[in-house]
């Protein structure tokens, strides 16, 4: 392992991905190396800290593959994927997206 890998705290990492491009949940989870049910909550707290630096954690809301219904009523604050439509009550959902900006 680099020794300088391990200097860099994971929402610095997660800031550095989120900066070079956006990404989803399961790409970050990939990229950082932690689960993809912490990924969540790290989100919550770098978005408070990009904040404070004059930037923005901007999500792109998940949409409904079976009938193109987008969750823009979710918040911005929100950073999971939904169980389930409350259109068509399909259950194949996109991941939300997110970029900092």
């Amino acid at each position: 392992m680099d020794p300088d890998a391990r200097l860099v705290t994971v929402r610095q990492a997660l800031l550095e991905e989120l900066l070079a491009s956006p990404a989803t949940a399961r790409d970050l989870s990939r990229l950082v190396g932690i689960p993809e049910r912490d990924v969540a909550e790290h989100l919550s707290h770098l978005e408070r800290s990009v904040r404070r630096q004059g930037q923005r954690l901007v999500v792109e809301p998940p949409v409904c593959l079976a009938c193109g219904f987008a969750f823009t009523h979710r918040g911005p604050h929100r950073y999971t994927r939904p169980g389930r439509c409350p259109e068509c009550h399909g259950r194949r959902i996109t991941l939300p997206v997110f970029r900092v900006e």
